[in-house]
């Protein structure tokens, strides 16, 4: 059974239509209508933000249609790829337990190492070769692309709540994925200062992360008051000494 057989079940019985669901979902009816019609595929397992309006509508078990998503695409892998039991690419998953965060690889190793490839290490891999610049999907990496990556690539981390991933290209500035639903208006003076490398290039994750959770009521920050905040965070006179 697959999500989109579910959800037409559902309509069928609750005896709604598909603009309806569209409403509800907050997306298009063309969207529904590729959807339930195999013209598009679902949305990933970890698209909550989705799943949740669905389940809702639909009256479904809470993370019902999450976990009809994860299953169907377990077994289209399989069915592509095998029940292999060991890893399906060791070298490239070498390359990514080398290159994470040194205090998140023990955490990384026991998630990727419960699938062949599961999601989490497609995710990875994915993201990685698009910052390394290396053209190719993650079901035709070979040796060599495990080698531009390592060469590419000084480490990266990822939230397994969120999904966030924050990559540091070598010799480039660090970079932020995200992969959950934020409001699309942006605060244009935080945009520029993520677009100007002068200003924000040398910010580690964990200070990009902090400048990005920032919120103002009816004010609107410029670039140049969020690099000063940058240089705040750096001063050790604003911060009280460990004990």
């Amino acid at each position: 059974m697959d999500v989109a057989l579910v959800i037409r079940q559902r309509l069928d019985e609750m005896g709604l239509e598909q603009r309806d669901l569209a409403r509800a979902a907050h997306v298009t009816e063309s969207y529904v209508s590729q959807l339930l019609t195999g013209k598009k595929a679902p949305p990933a397992p970890h698209r909550t933000d989705i799943y949740e309006r669905l389940d809702r509508f639909l009256k479904l078990p809470a993370g019902e249609l999450a976990k009809v998503a994860e299953r169907a695409r377990t077994e289209e892998l399989k069915r592509k790829l095998g029940d292999a039991p060991q890893a399906l690419f060791p070298r490239v998953r070498a390359v990514l337990l080398r290159t994470c965060r040194p205090e998140r690889e023990r955490q990384i190793r026991v998630v990727v190492e419960r699938q062949p490839f599961g999601e989490v290490e497609r995710l990875v891999a994915r993201t990685l070769l698009e910052v390394a610049g290396i053209g190719t999907d993650t079901f035709h990496l070979t040796a060599k692309h495990a080698q531009l990556l390592e060469s590419r690539i000084e480490s990266w981390d990822i939230d397994l709540t969120t999904f966030t991933l924050d990559v540091t290209p070598r010799r480039a500035a660090p970079r932020r994925f995200e992969f959950v639903e934020r409001s699309a208006a942006a605060d244009p003076g935080l945009e520029q200062f993520l677009a100007d490398h002068s200003l924000s290039g040398s910010a580690s994750p964990a200070e990009l992360e902090f400048l990005t959770g920032l919120r103002f009521q009816d004010r609107r920050p410029t670039a140049l008051y969020y690099y000063r905040e940058l240089q705040n965070l750096r001063d050790p006179l604003h911060f009280d000494a460990h004990p």
